[in-house]
């Protein structure tokens, strides 16, 4: 069978074509018509509108223009044959921008391509092991939904203390072994015997002992009352417990075990994926031919998407012109002027909130700035909250993002079902714990009464000692945090602002003086938030989403957290009343700075994929490199 398939192509400068006239600087003004994308799945509407460039050029004029080409693709007579001879065509291969050497949001290579066992600390789920490792279900905090995936049920016994889990009957790995009540307690008994793994230490903090009663029964016995630990096990955004074959996991260091043999078809996997080839520059994962989710009925259809490639982020102009130019379907996010420019030059793209302000969703990760808050001088709270009302966060958003963002007022995000809690501190947040005042008067004054005085060179000074917050981030703050660092050096704060490859670990180990990092915790109620601040026991190992990286330890609010733990999700008036006691600990001493809530501008290409997550659908976030990408790829229609 052969096809045409229409694309419109953005001619641009030094990426498709341009139209040169030598001359002076000369402003262009152009109308071009374009369509369009409004609507995705299962009906694709698109709308004519005329886009007006103006373009100002030194020399050499370049004219912008929209050119609609047919362009002529084989395709084989169905999706089998076209895996087998390796044709795939462009609208079936879905092509991300993300990751790389030297953490989240940094150029370069792939220094984990080998490595598909999603508990070795040297990968991460973000860069592809995610998609191997189906969980027992799946919740989106968008549409406040719960997905059973490889469980079919779970329930708990009238006290809390026992969870039992009924997995799914028929399910078999990639190789052919059955999956069962077996793979699932073989993980949860070797997280309970092994501290340092990752999702160990919230294993060992809750579970007595596991119990397989059958082929697809597993009791789990808790060491009091544990409402949420099934949710704790579901995957949403980036935290969730990965289930693992035991016939290939048992008898191996789950430190070193790499999982990853392309002859012996490992990774295995539940899922339609299997990786085909990985290097350093990039790693292909192909479609399989069955899968169970479709034989169960529990999705309609096998992924449109036949073939994901990963490329490393190559940066934020370079991500922007691959999307303008088609060669990528979706990128890290991107910064709200990069974004704006990405949508003027090819309509195809969207993004959550279509195409308009503020392109995208609020994540659940709200930035803060951290410190140590075991060592001088940020032990002291004066000092931590001097530091916030050093922070003019409007001015912030206004130099950084344009204007394009919103202040951080608590380490949650601000979703619907997390409102109540705002609502229960509401009267301190804008009377006497105020986590957004821009106050230098009250912060001098916190200052001088914790013994400090600006020396020569106005910087706060005490006993000889400097207070220094050097900065350490990712790339994805590099907009904003050079200028939070120069508002305290203005302040007298000594301040500089990196990004170095080890600032996460740096952060999470506390020898990082300062450092700008989100809060992976709550979307439904308050525990999982409050337990990043829970006295750490033993930090976790990996990317530690849930490690304790502040360094503050307070026996009351620990206390306050364990009866959170205990308390079910939908036992609001006990929550809310937890919750207000230990929001009266937590303002009081501030462990971290709130600086600004989290966008994911993610750009979404429509020229090849539809059907991406939007408010217009609001079936899931859209960020691929969370453990719901599943959800994105059941979703995802072929433009035909």
């Amino acid at each position: 069978m052969r096809y045409k398939l229409a694309i419109l192509v953005v001619a641009l400068s030094a990426m498709v074509a341009t139209v040169a006239a030598c001359g002076g600087t000369e402003t262009v003004v152009e109308t071009v018509v374009v369509e369009r994308v409004i609507t995705a799945a299962p009906e694709r509407v698109v709308e004519t509108v005329e886009v007006e460039r103006v373009v100002e050029v030194e020399k050499v004029v370049e004219v912008e223009k929209v050119v609609e080409v047919e362009v002529e693709v084989t395709a084989m007579a169905d999706d089998s044959m076209m895996m087998d001879d390796e044709d795939i065509p462009r609208n079936r291969q879905l092509i991300l921008l993300w990751g790389g050497s030297g953490g989240v949001g940094a150029a370069g290579r792939y220094t984990d391509h080998d490595i598909w066992n999603i508990y070795n600390p040297g990968t991460s789920h973000q860069n592809g092991p995610g998609l191997f490792y189906e969980p027992l279900a799946f919740y989106s905090a968008f549409n406040d939904t719960e997905y059973p995936w490889l469980a079919e049920s779970w329930s708990y016994n009238d006290d809390f203390t026992q969870l039992t889990i009924n997995t799914r009957e028929g399910i078999t790995w990639s190789d052919g072994e059955p999956f069962g009540a077996h793979d699932v307690a073989y993980t949860l008994q070797h997280l309970l015997d092994t501290p340092g793994l990752r999702r160990s230490a919230q294993v060992q903090r809750d579970v007595e002992s596991i119990e397989q009663v059958d082929d697809n029964t597993v009791v789990v016995n808790f060491q009091g009352p544990r409402p949420k630990f099934f949710y704790f096990m579901t995957y949403k955004f980036d935290i969730g417990l990965y289930i693992v074959p035991k016939h290939i996991f048992e008898g191996e260091d789950w430190l070193e075990f790499q999982a990853f043999d392309l002859e012996k078809g490992y990774p295995v996997t539940t899922g339609p994926w299997e990786v085909v080839a990985t290097s350093p520059e990039r790693k292909i994962i192909n479609r399989r031919d069955s899968w169970w989710a479709v034989d169960q009925g529990l999705v309609e259809q096998m992924p449109d998407v036949l073939q994901i490639i990963y490329q490393p982020n190559p940066g934020e102009t370079q991500m922007a012109q691959a999307v303008i130019a088609n060669r990528a379907d979706a990128t890290l996010d991107l910064r709200p002027t990069t974004i704006r420019e990405v949508l003027a030059r090819n309509a195809a793209v969207t993004t959550h909130s279509g195409f308009n302000p503020p392109y995208g969703y609020v994540d659940w990760w709200p930035i803060s700035l951290l410190f140590n808050a075991s060592e001088p001088p940020y032990n002291d709270k004066r000092v931590r909250w001097a530091v916030s009302y050093y922070i003019d966060r409007a001015d912030l958003i206004d130099l950084a993002y344009d204007g394009a963002g919103t202040p951080s007022v608590l380490p949650l995000p601000s979703y619907a079902p997390l409102q109540r809690y705002y609502d229960v501190v509401e009267d301190k947040l804008t009377t006497t714990h105020n986590t957004n005042e821009y106050n230098p008067d009250k912060a001098d004054g916190l200052m001088m009464e914790a013994g400090y005085s600006k020396n020569s060179d106005g910087y706060w000074e005490r006993d000889g000692n400097v207070v220094i917050c050097d900065i350490l981030g990712f790339g994805i703050f590099n907009d904003f945090g050079p200028v939070l660092a120069r508002q305290l050096d203005d302040h007298g704060i000594k301040s500089s602002y990196a990004n170095p490859p080890d600032a996460w670990a740096r952060q999470t180990e506390g020898s990082a003086s300062c450092g700008l990092r989100g809060h992976g915790g709550s979307v439904r109620d308050p525990y999982f938030t409050m337990n990043l601040y829970r006295t750490a026991e033993g930090a976790e190992a990996g990317e530690g989403h849930q490690a304790n990286a502040y360094h503050w330890s307070n026996p009351a609010f620990d206390a306050l957290t364990d009866e959170v733990s205990a308390a079910g999700i939908d036992d609001v008036a006990t929550l809310e009343g937890l919750w207000a006691d230990a929001m009266d600990i937590w303002l009081d001493e501030l462990p971290d700075v709130q600086v600004i809530e989290w966008y994911h501008r993610i750009p979404m290409n429509q020229t090849y994929w539809v059907n991406w997550p939007t408010h217009d659908n609001n079936y899931v976030n859209g960020a691929f490199w969370h453990l719901t990408f599943q959800l994105i790829l059941n979703n995802l229609r072929a433009v035909q």
